[in-house]
């Protein structure tokens, strides 16, 4: 039997009251309802194979015993295997007494997924899997790899709550719908992104997931006239239209972090009349917004100057520096950081006892000469 239920804003207020005496203030952030950590799990990396699963399952469990009960995922990360590696942990911090109300989980579809590991022909894969039964036409396939018809969004949702042992997600992510730009012209593209959000809507009023988004990587970075920019306030218009005023397209993700701080100060999301930043627009139209690549997978978890130590606290290591910056950026509600060890889990979760750092410093950051 697949665990019941979603989180809730009861389930997740009894999350946060578990580590009252050790949390500091502003930790956890309330958001949709909900009371989310300010950072997350992230199942993105790691090999394909038995080890890392289990490493993941026992992470993910150590996660959520530590405060954090923001776990992220999708059905392509390693190949289906992150999605499968959280089912397990999920079970065993279930039978340890974390309710399934308490945790928010989050779950993306977009890229064609394998199975396990990488076919030796994926032409005919995806012509076995997709294609002949119906799920989705090469047409629909764009780039070979990226598909958001709502029969595909429908196989991948079923797939993942399989893998998860779930009845439900709290949030579901169109993934990357940035690489649809790259083969329709953007008259198709938000034809395709308006039958995926009608697909998401009716997946909310069926108890499948409770809110979607959109999950990218470049769309929400780059400037207004490059060829995969998104706009937020176009997609807020585009699910007001298919849900009305209480629809659901309540979360976006977008990678954040010492290196790619385009979120918080890069105006180019236009909102009304002026243009104002990502950060900014999602908030001002109800959206909350998630941080990937926190770390850059690594590459902003070593080597920092004292010029950012120091504004950010002098933490123990470059990592916690890295996680401290995101965290703290007016806007972002939860910063997700790879974590497939129990040894990253023990020192990102340091943190929960640290405050955020306050603007001032965060923005003294960028100051430096």
């Amino acid at each position: 039997m697949p665990l019941a239920g979603w989180a809730t804003l009861e389930g997740t207020a009894r999350y946060r009251e578990r580590f009252r005496e050790v949390a500091a203030k502003g930790y956890f952030r309330q958001q949709q309802d909900l009371w989310l950590s300010s950072i997350g799990a992230g199942t993105y990396l790691g090999d394909a194979d038995d080890p890392t699963d289990a490493r993941y399952a026992e992470a993910v469990t150590l996660a959520v015993e530590s405060g954090a009960n923001v776990i992220d995922t999708a059905a392509n990360y390693r190949f289906q295997r992150s999605e499968r590696s959280i089912g397990k942990a999920l079970l065993g911090v279930n039978e340890q007494g974390f309710a399934r109300d308490e945790i928010v989980i989050c779950t993306k579809g977009g890229y064609l997924p394998f199975d396990g590991a990488p076919p030796r022909d994926v032409r005919q894969y995806i012509e076995e899997t997709f294609v002949k039964p119906g799920i989705a036409g090469f047409t629909d396939i764009a780039g070979g790899a990226h598909c958001m018809t709502p029969r595909y969004l429908e196989s991948q949702l079923r797939q993942s709550l399989e893998n998860m042992n779930l009845s439900c997600v709290d949030v579901y992510y169109v993934h990357n719908p940035e690489s649809q730009l790259g083969a329709v012209p953007s008259e198709e593209f938000w034809k395709r992104l308006r039958g995926a959000f009608e697909f998401l809507e009716q997946s909310v009023s069926e108890g499948k997931i409770r809110n979607y988004g959109v999950a990218t990587w470049n769309g929400f970075r780059v400037e207004p006239d490059a060829n995969g920019y998104h706009s937020v306030e176009s997609m807020a218009e585009i699910a007001k239209e298919v849900g009305g005023d209480k629809h659901h397209f309540r979360f976006i993700q977008l990678p954040f972090n010492l290196a790619m701080p385009e979120a918080l100060f890069f105006q180019n999301q236009k909102l009304g009349d002026e243009y104002v930043s990502t950060l900014e627009a999602a908030a001002k139209l109800g959206i909350t917004a998630i941080a990937s690549g926190s770390l850059l997978q690594g590459q902003v978890a070593r080597g920092l100057p004292e010029a950012i130590r120091d504004p950010l606290g002098s933490l123990a290591s470059d990592a916690q520096t890295g996680i401290q910056f995101v965290r703290s950026a007016p806007g972002i509600t939860t910063a997700l950081v790879g974590m497939s060890q129990r040894v990253h889990v023990e020192e990102n979760l340091q943190l929960v006892s640290v405050a955020p750092a306050q603007p001032d410093d965060l923005l003294s950051v960028f100051d430096q000469e």
